[in-house]
């Protein structure tokens, strides 16, 4: 007791040092946040940040479709990240509801469900802990239609997962497991970068033939605000998208790492005079050869960023296809900013991630060449 005294008393006394390191803290993302200036549809639109679209696209998915279901850790009274908020109380326990602490069998569920007809919209409350549903969605979801002949399919499913760096996440709640699954054929997998491709993907992946995962940077939920359609409305799935046009190095990414890219071009012109263009990805399986190839053979020179580590991530499939397809276009090698090839640090993160100074690091080298 005397000690928490003492404790009271000089957090008293250094309350305005408090407050600056609070700060400090509070704005250590990596990335500046910059919004889609453009609506893809047509009508209303409402200030919502990224939770709050996605909280938007299940609405509409339950409100539309009878057979959907909501379910997943904690997803009764919102989840950790809100993202489910209010809609037990609108739908029922029947179709939003709470699952044990068990992986594995949420998507075990999730699968079944989906088999007989209903729509199943599972979530993953961490990106991190989807591995003991790995078997699951790697050797039963992504199969199923396949190895019964077309008698069933998973096409009804969508996994959600939060996903990414989010400044104090650790080893275990910080991981990017995209290429993981990106080796499997009857799987989709999308990463949104803010609020109006995370209703438009989630949508579109609730209404896929295919089974869908959906990853979302957890950094983005509350930092990423736009004027999102208040119609339902989907985006495509396979489709990337050129956010900048330039003519000198493509830059490539998805997801949080897309804004990183966003303000490392006006660092190129202001210290190299350099022009870039910026793709998101926006579609890890299956993903848009045709528009990044283009990008390449305009540029000549190509860099990927991603926050999984470097050895088999999933730029590196970007690279071999740009190799194979852009040889003969390119006047510098492949180059590659991402996270090392380490467990995800903690104190360490700002070191780790693939930020704006790497990624203007690697920009002068392809220059040089």
């Amino acid at each position: 007791m005397a000690l928490n005294k003492i404790c009271t008393l000089c957090l008293r006394q250094n309350s305005r040092e408090l407050r600056i390191l609070n700060n400090l803290i509070n704005k250590r993302n990596h990335f500046v946040y910059t919004a889609d200036a453009e609506s893809p549809v047509k009508g209303e639109t409402t200030k919502l940040n990224m939770f709050q679209a996605i909280n938007n696209a299940l609405d509409s998915a339950l409100q539309s479709d009878e057979s959907a279901l909501v379910f997943g850790e904690d997803v009764a009274f919102g989840g950790v990240f809100r993202c489910t908020i209010g809609l037990q109380a609108k739908y029922g326990p029947g179709r939003v509801f709470n699952t044990p602490l068990c992986e594995q069998g949420i998507v075990g569920f999730a699968i079944g469900a989906a088999n007989m007809g209903s729509t199943a919209i599972a979530e993953i409350q961490f990106a991190d802990y989807i591995f003991p549903a790995f078997d699951q969605l790697v050797n039963e979801a992504a199969k199923m239609r396949y190895r019964s002949g077309g008698q069933f399919d998973c096409g009804k499913l969508t996994v959600r997962a939060p996903c990414g760096a989010v400044g104090h996440g650790a080893l275990y709640h910080s991981q990017s497991p995209e290429a993981y699954f990106a080796h499997t054929p009857g799987l989709k997998i999308v990463v949104p970068r803010g609020p109006i491709k995370a209703k438009g993907l989630l949508l579109a992946c609730v209404r896929d033939p295919d089974p869908c995962l959906i990853l979302e940077p957890k950094a983005l939920y509350r930092a990423a605000v736009e004027e999102v359609p208040v119609a339902d409305f989907v985006l495509p799935i396979g489709k990337a998208d050129v956010l900048l046009k330039g003519e000198q190095v493509t830059l490539i990414g998805w997801g949080t790492q897309v804004h990183v890219l966003l303000e490392v071009v006006h660092l190129a012109k202001t210290q190299f005079n350099a022009s870039c263009e910026v793709i998101d990805l926006v579609s890890i399986l299956p993903w848009d050869r045709n528009t990044v190839c283009q990008s390449v053979k305009k540029t000549k020179r190509v860099l990927i960023a991603h926050e999984a580590p470097l050895t088999g991530g999933f730029g590196a499939e970007v690279a071999a296809t740009i190799q194979e397809e852009c040889f003969l276009h390119l006047e510098a090698p492949v180059a590659r900013v991402t996270g090392f090839d380490t467990p995800f640090p903690h104190v360490f993160e700002p070191f780790y991630l693939p930020d704006k100074w790497r990624c203007l690091d690697a920009i002068r080298n392809l220059l040089d060449y």
